[in-house]
């Protein structure tokens, strides 16, 4: 659904900014998508997930993608150089999301767009409390079989219920100078894509 959104360019370069997204799922689906002078650089400020995105890479996208250490909050690169940026399941770990936002805006040519996938609240009457009390019964106690740990799988339920409302993140999308904020909810509000452009 994010990369049926972008509609990435199929007939004229297009640049790609993935943040958080050191796997490269989300670049290996644009690239897919776009034409072939398409070009995606992959940020994540955890070198061991650029590495499993590097050992992941298909052979014929190796040219067309780079893999960048950095920080959301102070992205090392150029004003003006990206046609869309992108942050899945990412942006929630941010410490400063309001600068992580400034920062996309920053590197984000005129007419650029940015799009963040993240979790969100259920805006549904009662499934917003089964899925309450399945994020805090079950994902731990599921992470502890799968994982022998159920600690990070606590904190993911606790950030998710950290994280602002779609409403307000949308909000926040539109102090960082982006225009035409919106989102659209998934899944029952599980999940939400927000979007703003640089205009």
């Amino acid at each position: 659904a994010l990369v049926s959104s972008l509609r990435p360019a199929r007939t004229r370069p297009f640049r790609l900014l993935d943040v958080a997204g050191g796997t490269g799922d989300i670049s290996f689906r644009v690239l897919e998508a776009a034409g072939a002078q398409a070009k995606a650089t992959v940020l994540d400020i955890n070198g061991d997930m650029l590495e499993v995105g590097r050992d992941r890479t298909p052979k014929a996208l190796k040219d067309r993608i780079d893999f960048v250490q950095g920080n959301a909050e102070e992205l090392p690169l150029p004003d003006k150089s990206f046609d869309a940026y992108t942050i899945a399941f990412g942006i929630r770990n941010v410490p400063r999301i309001d600068k992580a936002l400034r920062e996309a805006r920053r590197v984000l040519k005129r007419g650029g767009r940015f799009l963040c996938l993240e979790f969100s609240a259920v805006d549904i009457p009662l499934l917003d409390r089964i899925f309450d009390a399945y994020s805090f019964t079950a994902i731990p106690a599921i992470g502890k079989v799968v994982t022998g740990d159920g600690h990070p799988y606590r904190y993911l339920v606790e950030s998710i219920r950290k994280f602002p409302d779609a409403p307000t993140f949308r909000d926040m999308i539109e102090d960082a100078g982006f225009a035409r904020a919106s989102f659209t909810r998934l899944t029952g509000g599980v999940v939400a894509i927000h979007s703003g452009w640089k205009l």
